[in-house]
């Protein structure tokens, strides 16, 4: 059915997505449960490992033996800091 949908002429080769969030968006949930989980799980996977492993170096760096007795939560924020570091933070939003 999925397949006829796509194929079978109700959609124009315009309208078909680039990318499998564009997909997803044009998937109807409740005819096509199992395509849409399908989708939903394509979309979310990485392509490549770099995030991951950007994300375990700064972790390797900030978990050092002097921050050894750091809590959770701590090491948790420095890494966020670390990882995200291009994005600039209103100190007043933050603080309100």
């Amino acid at each position: 059915m999925w397949e006829n949908y796509w194929n079978g002429g109700y959609v124009q080769d315009c309208d078909k997505p680039d990318c499998a969030i564009d997909a997803l968006g044009m998937c109807n949930e409740a005819k096509y449960p199992n395509i849409f989980k399908i989708i939903k799980i394509m979309s979310t996977l990485p392509v490549t490992t770099c995030t991951p492993e950007r994300t375990f170096s700064t972790l390797k760096r900030l978990k050092t033996y002097l921050r050894n007795a750091a809590g959770e939560e701590r090491l948790t924020g420095l890494a966020l800091m670390s990882v995200h570091r291009g994005i600039n933070l209103d100190v007043e939003e933050v603080l309100n």
